[in-house]
């Protein structure tokens, strides 16, 4: 039976929407950004894990949406999110080469979970759960994927976080990176109690994640009057 938790992820998944098309109108406004683009993707793909979650707790588990769950929110998690960030902080060229490496890693793991055989007498009518996994090996490429992904975003905006700290200028984006870096670890904290079996550790870790990630990306594009109009370089999802 579906408990109210459960109907967090539909919240998630309207809230990635709304906060997507800000990014990826912030893209357009700008006419350049790579980064923008990839934090826009992210957060959609963020939305579309959200939405599997919400889907199964309104109508049931079934076979596509769990499979779709799996490749959005455990294999691809925050690493398109990790990867704007790769792109704000390190040379095209840099950031080009790790594209190289991390999207391919994830296209092999998402066809291996979509050719995996499923346990149908282990799942749950309202929860999801990569215990339905026939090939229990296939959940060991989200760890490798995830952990980039923190290193990254998380990183990335704790070292911006350092560097802007400095200035009475920049506090506003000291501030902005510390709720980043902590709104990119919760959904992972929430991923790894998944393990368990835990999914509603998850959910709430996504909601208010993105919560924290989406205040923090308001204040580092605040422009105050003194500072200089310039993108920010920094983890400003």
């Amino acid at each position: 039976m579906a408990q109210p938790v459960h109907y967090i992820p539909i919240i998630t998944t309207f809230f990635a929407i709304i906060f997507s098309t800000m990014v990826f109108i912030r893209y357009r406004q700008k006419g350049r950004g790579a980064h923008l683009l990839w934090w826009s993707a992210g957060i959609l793909i963020y939305g579309i894990g959200t939405f599997t979650e919400g889907f199964v707790t309104l109508f049931g588990w079934n076979e596509p949406i769990f499979r779709a769950w799996y490749i959005s929110g455990a294999l691809l998690g925050g690493a398109p999110l990790a990867q704007g960030t790769v792109y704000l902080l390190f040379r095209r060229k840099t950031a080009h080469i790790l594209s190289a490496i991390i999207v391919p890693f994830i296209i092999i793991a998402a066809f291996c979970v979509m050719m995996s055989p499923l346990d149908y007498t282990v799942h749950e009518p309202h929860r999801l759960s990569g215990d339905v996994l026939v090939w229990n090996w296939t959940r060991y490429f989200s760890p490798f994927i995830n952990t980039y992904a923190l290193i990254f975003l998380a990183g990335g905006a704790g070292l911006s976080a350092y560097r802007f700290m400095k200035s009475r200028k920049t506090y506003h984006r000291f501030v902005g990176n510390v709720l980043i870096c902590i709104g990119a670890i919760l959904p992972a904290i929430g991923g790894a109690f998944t393990r368990f079996g835990y999914v509603e550790v998850l959910y709430v870790g996504e909601f208010i994640g993105l919560s924290l990630i989406f205040v923090g990306y308001r204040y580092n594009i605040r422009q105050p009057s003194t500072e200089v109009h310039a993108e920010p370089q920094a983890a400003s999802v």
